[in-house]
């Protein structure tokens, strides 16, 4: 797969359209490769019904996905690249992508998807924007998707975090926007990630944030 085209699938988590963390990732992913596909997809638009857990139920299978669980899990199998682009929504994930997330839960267990074993090798991206000033808030964003990634036996590739708290203040955050013209084409392995896989642009005005 890493000499194949990439495929990227950016997931919008935002409960609203055009919000700090959706002009991030545009703002990234404006400096992909041209012959990089890109899908984006809005998980507000696509009501996806709650996560079953189904796993003492019967034979614990899960049935075949249809509808919009169909539509995310189709364009998820399709992609090398998955981002998760989600505002950090009290210090972690929005509502909507850890429904999503979930949803693997039950994926791993659709008879004949062999879904765990079709993602491994694949790389999961994390983009947020923060509007608190303490730092670490979104650490616990960063553990969700590192060790959903580490479990799935991706690659893990980071997040790229910017502040902003009113409409369009990321703009404003010229770290964060030079950090993101090569997030996705710049090399993992050059030191601008921190443990938890932050993505740290140097130092800062405001100190201890990390971008």
């Amino acid at each position: 797969m890493a000499d194949s085209p990439r495929s990227f699938l950016f997931l919008l988590g935002s409960s609203r359209t055009g919000g700090n963390t959706e002009t991030l990732v545009r703002a990234a992913a404006e400096h992909l490769e041209p012959e990089a596909a890109q899908q984006w997809l809005r998980l507000s638009d696509l009501d996806l019904p709650p996560f079953r857990d189904l796993r003492h139920l019967g034979d614990g299978r899960t049935p075949p996905a249809q509808g919009a669980e169909k539509t995310l899990q189709d364009a998820t199998l399709a992609a090398t690249d998955v981002v998760i682009a989600s505002p950090l929504y009290w210090y972690s994930v929005s509502g909507s992508v850890k429904n999503y997330l979930d949803h693997w839960s039950g994926w791993l267990r659709v008879p004949g998807l062999d879904f765990k074993a079709r993602m491994g090798g694949r790389r999961l991206w994390g983009v947020t924007v923060q509007g608190d000033e303490e730092p670490g808030v979104a650490d616990p964003l960063a553990g969700t998707l590192r060790l959903s990634a580490e479990y799935m036996g991706m690659e893990w590739r980071g997040v790229l975090l910017g502040y902003g708290s009113r409409p369009g203040q990321v703009l404003r955050d010229e770290a964060a926007l030079a950090a993101a013209k090569t997030f996705f084409t710049g090399p993992r392995d050059n030191g601008l990630h921190d443990d938890n896989g932050l993505h740290d642009t140097g130092p800062r005005d405001t100190p201890g944030i990390r971008y």
